[in-house]
C-alpha cells in the first residue's frame, strides 16, 4: 500500500514539473496589429501592411487567420465610403498586406479581425491609414 501512494506522488510531481515547464501562452487581449507604413497614395491598388504583435514580448505572430477586414473612412465621418479590401502574401513572418483603392485623400480606417493559432479568441483591431494626393 506504501508503494502505491509513493507511485501516486511521484506520478503528481512529474505533472506538476510538466506543466511548470510546458511553454506559456500569451493572452488574446495582449496581441495588437500595427501598421508599418501610417500613409499611402490615394489611388487604386495601394498596398498597406501591418505587423501582428504579442505586445508581452514585442514579438511579430506568424499564421494568424485573418477573417474580418474593412476599409472605410470612418475617422472623417463618411463610414458608408466602404471600400474592397484584398488580403495579399506577407513577405515576412507575422507581417499581413492588404490591397485596396484609397478613392480620395483623408483617413481611412482599416478593421481586421484575426484568430491567433494557440489562442482563445480573436484579436480586434481598428487602424487608421492616411491617403495623401
Amino acid at each position: 500500500m506504501k508503494t502505491f501512494h509513493l507511485a501516486r506522488a511521484a506520478a503528481a510531481a512529474l505533472f506538476g514539473v510538466a506543466l511548470a515547464g510546458a511553454p506559456a501562452h500569451a493572452e488574446i487581449k495582449n496581441h495588437e496589429f500595427q501598421l508599418i507604413q501610417p500613409t499611402v497614395k490615394a489611388g487604386d491598388d495601394r498596398i498597406v501592411t501591418v505587423r501582428l504583435v504579442d505586445k508581452t514580448t514585442g514579438k511579430a505572430v506568424p499564421d494568424a487567420v485573418i477573417f474580418s477586414t474593412r476599409l472605410d473612412m470612418a475617422p472623417d465621418g463618411m463610414q458608408e465610403m466602404a471600400t474592397k479590401v484584398t488580403p495579399m502574401p506577407g513577405t515576412e513572418p507575422g507581417t499581413y498586406r492588404f490591397k485596396a483603392t484609397f478613392g480620395m485623400a483623408g483617413r481611412w480606417q482599416l478593421s481586421l479581425g484575426a484568430k491567433v493559432q494557440g489562442e482563445t479568441g480573436s484579436v480586434e483591431n481598428k487602424l487608421v491609414v492616411t491617403a495623401e494626393q
